[in-house]
């Protein structure tokens, strides 16, 4: 790469860092060619191979184990369809599989990430029926209102039944109910994030060019997959794409690694009474064996090789960022504010999940909430300055700039425009995605207040119409500059104890118009990068929701007749469930009670001085030359474990001082988000096979033969 030229400002140690990023990974192969839609008969046969064949798995292996499929539902889909359409001698488009991608990524989400509850909307009706429940929320259960869960004496509970009427028809709010509030969630949801993710990406990546660096991995995966069913000339005399290749080697070490830290001890926990773990999951804990010299310092090791092929694609200054902020926080940082009497409610012999509670709350989540603050501050600012730009900017100026863009990647002259819309990548106007999220937000407040009429309606209108439009964007800036997104942890919960609302009900609204749409803007990206029309997706979306409602209806009622949830049939949920309804109840009744403990953790003082603080880091790094993402990434890092960035840390050494040394530096970067596809499925498929073989024995358990 060449060396650095001279950074005047701020702004241009931003957009040098871009401009350096996207020369050292750009493949110039991904975005040529013309938009095709990508919508097909074989995206609805994909949509219903992961709804009926992979959720029940993500659905057993979360509630087992604790894992997600991870790509095993996106990636095990495709390469079926790759293998169908070579055999019958026909070529499967790089932009059919992208769609392919985009459903059974949906379809298979994690609905709750906390939980490991996966297995579409209906997941959250066995969480609340177990808090209905649980001994950890007794003394909240008579308040929780019939239009989140039955009551304790209904059939529904007592049966385990979701088809009850009780769970379709609420006596209180009729047909506002539980299954019909949370499906009228999941629907408007997906409008707004479809709707205004747009208005993101064409703000983010057509205006400012931000680089999106985790952008090339499905873009890659799903071009590479495509290549193998080529059959053109250069196939026919044997000659592989490279991306196939490198998508082949790793998928292979990735079902290698997935066998050992996913299979065997998911297999061996069926007839053993502890299963056997080669490697440690997920972490190894230190935590009591420093804790007589480095007191409250969050020490531990992962061998998840996911945050490794991470470091690998992550811009190596942000990753950077991330271990020295860790370090200065959670290693050596925290035995210092100990020793000068901040965490006041740490005591020895505790883990380390216990310890980073402790921490969080007595420190940490204030500091959090502060730096989130700065970042926000830091994104407004740079949305006035890209508006005033804008304004001045000549419009002849900004055509020469884009004719010299496209120029520049030798694009010819029959190819689309590059980053700009256009009928041919299906764009539509902006109004319309504005008057789309209007509505997602508007039938959000509407729903909301008809709940909890007794609830300030101007916190929902801020929440829909302020803050969500504005934390979005920042999210989405983040995720075009680094590949993570901004949150801001316990908004929610401060705003509702603020409101001096004294109900426990505003706690169960599952339309609380509240919502981070930045990682959308990412997803345009990569539609953008393989030239899949943005029309294809409002057909998988509109394919999508019956196929999901009625299949994780049938799925989440099955399990749940089969055996009671938490059990321990299902052993991962047995354990971590009580912990997490203990916590729900603090924040349940932290508007209820005098002295509550969330209000005792969130210090105005510490959260103000940590935002003043994060302005200043930023503008000291800006005088030292720092990239950007540097910053980001020691936000990220802050009161995190070791564990969290020591995966991450040695993938980006190894990527930036052995294989880019090994191999030709932009070869390798191209082929970095290739591997990391690869691996990804083959992972996901060694759990995917771990969960169906558990399926099948639990379910075979319960047969009188």
């Amino acid at each position: 790469m060449s060396e650095r030229q001279p950074i005047k400002d701020k702004q241009t140690v931003e957009e040098q860092f871009m401009k350096e990023y996207v020369i050292s990974t750009a493949d110039k192969t991904l975005e040529q060619g013309p938009y095709v839609d990508g919508f097909s008969s074989r995206t609805l046969l994909g949509a219903l191979f992961v709804a009926i064949v992979m959720m029940p798995s993500a659905v057993y292996l979360g509630l087992v184990a604790g894992q997600a499929l991870g790509g095993a539902a996106e990636w095990v889909t495709i390469i079926l369809f790759t293998e169908v359409a070579r055999r019958s001698f026909t070529q499967l488009k790089r932009q059919e599989v992208y769609v392919l991608f985009y459903v059974a990524s949906s379809v298979a989400a994690v609905t709750l990430m906390h939980l490991a509850l996966s297995g579409g909307p209906i997941a959250l009706t066995i969480w609340n029926q177990y808090l209905l429940q649980s001994p950890q929320t007794v003394g909240i259960a008579d308040q929780i209102p019939d239009w989140v869960v039955p009551g304790a004496d209904s059939a529904g509970i007592l049966e385990r039944n979701l088809a009850h009427v009780d769970w379709w028809w609420s006596q209180s709010r009729g047909f506002l109910s539980p299954i019909i509030l949370i499906s009228f969630g999941y629907m408007f949801g997906r409008l707004a994030w479809f709707a205004f993710g747009y208005i993101l990406f064409r703000i983010t990546s057509d205006r400012e060019r931000l680089p999106f660096p985790l952008a090339p991995i499905a873009a890659q995966g799903a071009t590479a997959l495509a290549e193998a069913t080529d059959r053109d000339e250069a196939s026919e005399s044997g000659k592989r794409s490279w991306r196939w290749e490198v998508f082949s080697l790793g998928a292979t070490l990735g079902i290698a690694f997935g066998v050992i830290y996913i299979m065997v001890p998911v297999t061996t926990g069926l007839f053993m009474t502890r299963p056997l773990m080669i490697l440690p999951i997920p972490f190894i804990d230190f935590t009591r064996s420093v804790e007589s010299f480095m007191p409250t310092s969050l020490i531990s090791v992962s061998f998840d090789a996911v945050g490794f092929m991470a470091g690998m694609i992550l811009p190596f200054k942000l990753v950077l960022g991330i271990v020295t902020s860790v370090l200065l926080t959670s290693v050596f940082g925290n035995p210092i504010l100990y020793r000068l009497g901040v965490f006041e409610h740490w005591t020895p012999g505790n883990g380390l999940l216990v310890n980073q509670l402790i921490l969080s709350f007595d420190f940490w989540m204030s500091v959090t909430i502060g730096m989130a603050l700065s970042v926000a501050i830091i994104g407004i600012r740079f949305v006035v300055m890209n508006i005033v730009k804008s304004l001045r900017t000549d419009k002849a100026a900004l055509q020469r700039q884009r004719e010299e863009e496209e120029k520049a990647r030798n694009l010819g002259p029959d190819e689309p425009p590059y980053r700009r819309p256009s009928r041919e990548r299906g764009d539509f106007p902006i109004w319309v995605a504005a008057g789309l999220f209007l509505i997602a937000m508007l039938a959000f407040t509407y729903v909301s207040h008809r709940l909890v009429p007794g609830f300030p309606i101007w916190i929902f209108l801020v929440f829909g119409f302020i803050w969500t439009p504005i934390h979005s964007y920042v999210s989405a800036r983040l995720f075009g500059l680094t590949g993570q997104g901004l949150i801001m942890p316990y908004l929610r919960e401060t705003a509702f104890i603020a409101s001096g609302y004294k109900g426990v009900d505003i706690w169960f609204v599952p339309t609380i118009p509240l919502l981070d749409v930045g990682p959308s803007a990412q997803r345009f990206r990569e539609l953008e990068l393989t030239r899949t029309k943005f029309t294809s997706i409002i057909k998988a979306e509109l394919v999508m929701l019956p196929i999901v409602f009625v299949t994780s209806f049938l799925f989440w009622w099955f399990f749940w007749r089969m055996n009671q949830i938490p059990s321990d049939q299902f052993p991962f949920v047995a354990r971590t469930w009580p912990v997490a309804a203990r916590q729900a109840y603090l924040i349940f009744t932290a508007n209820v009670t005098e002295d509550s403990l969330l209000l005792q953790a969130l210090k105005p003082s510490i959260i103000g001085g940590a935002g003043v603080f994060g302005l200043c880091l930023y503008g000291l790094l800006a005088v030292f030359k720092m990239p950007v993402v540097f910053f980001y990434g020691m936000v990220g890092g802050i009161g995190q474990p070791l564990h969290f960035a020591l995966p991450m840390f040695v993938g980006a050494c190894a990527s930036r001082y052995y294989f880019s040394k090994k191999f030709p530096e932009q070869k390798w970067y191209r082929s970095v988000p290739v591997l990391a596809a690869g691996f990804s499925c083959g992972m996901g498929l060694a759990g995917m096979i771990a969960a169906a073989l558990a399926l099948i024995a639990q379910c075979t358990r319960a047969l009188p033969f």
